[in-house]
Formats: structure tokens, sequence, C-alpha cells
């Protein structure tokens, strides 16, 4: 992958990369918060913790939601830091950095905000979703503005199959992470307790709601794998790029590595170690291809403007002929 110069400055590229594996981090973190039951540690106070700053010392639950925050508070204070960056560094120089940046921040104050109403509501399935879901969002957004900050185009092509494919799958992936948290916050986690069948048999729909939210859930995770293949090959086969190989086959190797360990999860019934794990490569798997779709988008665009540099002094020559 190569990269922009120094200018106009490392100190953006870095704090805003920091931010984003950070909040990877905070995501893993509120898997471990869910895993342990201490979604409700702090009671429904927010932004307390059972109507004090501080948690008792022997709730273990309160802790573990306490540091959640607190981790959170960290990543947004930093976040306001890469903002000012942004608008001081790359305002009319780089807009999708910008715009990126400004995302992120918007994301970040609406995932605060689905954090609160989580507790106060005291985890219903469908905040905890959009709870998740947005945070992903949020990781995207982070990394599109650590990327545009220093990516400059080995390649100039126009969007293609593979680029297509890439946002489908991206999509897919998405959907994914969803469903995952529709399961764990309906309750559906181990509603089927062997793997890969559910309670011996394919089609578990007749075993009630529970089981047939968990078995949907496993058809697209296989859904995800099959396009997951599929990509990489069309990779393999049609981008001479590495950048584009590489992410295409790490997004695989995660995706294979997360479907082992949510097979691990449900076997193990609901070991809190693999149940964390499998958020962190879920959104280890999202962001190679949030990246693989951002450099295909800047490749792509490169190629347009390049086409549009050649076609304007020629259509210029016409007119003054």
């Amino acid at each position: 992958m190569q990269t922009h110069p120094a200018s106009p400055g490392r100190r953006f590229p870095a704090l805003a990369f920091a931010v984003a594996f950070l909040t990877v981090g905070l995501i893993v973190f509120g898997a471990v918060v869910r895993v342990t039951d201490s979604g409700l540690g702090c009671g429904t106070h927010w932004p307390l913790c059972n109507g004090t700053i501080f948690p008792p010392l022997d709730n273990l639950t309160a802790w573990i939601e306490w540091l959640h925050r607190l981790f959170a508070i960290l990543i947004g204070l930093l976040g306001l830091l890469m903002l000012y960056l942004a608008f001081r560094d790359y305002r009319g120089r780089n807009r999708l950095v910008v715009r990126a940046t400004v995302v992120a921040a918007l994301l970040f104050l609406l995932q605060s905000a689905l954090g609160a109403i989580v507790v106060w509501l005291e985890l219903p399935p469908t905040s905890v979703t959009l709870h998740l879901g947005t945070a992903m969002l949020l990781v995207a957004a982070l990394f599109i503005a650590a990327i545009a900050s220093i990516y400059r185009p080995q390649q100039r092509y126009p969007s293609d199959r593979f680029t297509a494919l890439a946002y489908v799958t991206a999509a897919l992936s998405f959907v994914i992470i969803l469903t995952g948290a529709l399961v764990r916050g309906s309750g559906a986690m181990l509603a089927c307790v062997d793997w890969p069948l559910c309670n011996g048999t394919l089609f578990p729909f007749s075993q009630g709601q529970l089981a047939t939210i968990h078995m949907l859930h496993r058809f697209a995770v296989a859904g995800l794998g099959l396009a997951l293949v599929l990509l990489v090959a069309q990779a393999l086969s049609d981008r001479k790029s590495g950048s584009a190989r590489t992410l295409a086959v790490l997004a695989l190797v995660a995706y294979l590595v997360q479907a082992a360990i949510g097979a691990l999860y449900v076997l193990s019934v609901a070991a809190p170690l693999w149940g964390a794990l499998h958020v962190l490569f879920a959104a280890l798997t999202w962001t190679a291809l949030v990246v693989l779709c951002l450099i295909e988008t800047l490749n792509s665009r490169a190629i347009k403007a390049e086409t549009e540099g050649q076609w304007q002094p020629h259509s210029e020559a016409i007119l003054n002929s």
C-alpha cells in the first residue's frame, strides 16, 4: 500500500488509527459486558452508576460496566482531538478525511445516546442490536478517515464486478453483525445446543422463535462465507494489486476464525471468552472489508479523475478551434 508523504503531518493518521483500534477494543469490551451479564451492573442509571460516580468495590459487574463507560469517554476525548486535527490539516486538501471524521463524531454521539437508552430500557434486543451496529459503523468511519489520510492509489481502474462484490460482501458482513447482536440480545444464543445442526435438525422453525432466530443467523453466516470465497477467487483473478488480494484473504481468514469460535461458543455453553473473541473477529472481518471497499473506491476515482483530466484539454482545444 503506497501512502502520501509525511505532509501535512503524521499526527492525524497516527491518532486516527489509534482511535480506530481503541474503538475495536471498546466493542470487544462491550461483548465482555454482555457475556458476563454486566449490562445492568450499574442498574438503570446513566451516566451515574447505581446513583453514584464510583461503584462499590465488591460489585464486579458494576465495575465492568463502569470501566466500559470510562473507556468510551477516553475515546470521545481522543475523537475531539482527531476532529480538530482533521479540520486543521485536511480542510481544503482532502475532503474525504474531514467528512469521515465528522461522520465518526456524529456516530459516536449517537452511540453514546443508544448506550444510555439500552441501560434505561433494561437491554431491549432492538436497542442492543442498534448499539452494536452503530459501533461498527463508527469503526468503519474511523478507518476510512485514517486510510484516506495516507493512501495513494497504486493502480487506477474502473469499478467492475470485483468492486461490486466487495460492497455486497461488506454489506452482508454488517447484516451478520446485526443478526448476531439480535441472537444475543433476544436470549437465543443457546436456543441451539449443538452445531452445525440446531437441536438435531437443519430447519428448527417448529421449535420456537428463539431457535429460528439462532438458525437464521447461521444461514446468513454461511452465505457470508460463500461470498468471501467468491471475493478471494475474484481478487486473485482480477486484481494485480497486493492490497486488494491481501485484504480479501484477511477477511476470509478472520471469518473462518469467527465461525469456528461461534461453534465453540455454542458447544462450550456460552463460555465468556469465546463470546468476546467471536465479536472481535466479526469486527476484524468487517474492518478488512470496509478498507477493501475504500481502496476500490479511491482507485476507481483516480482513473475517473485521470480520464477527465485527459479529456478536458482536448475538449478545450475543440472549443477554441
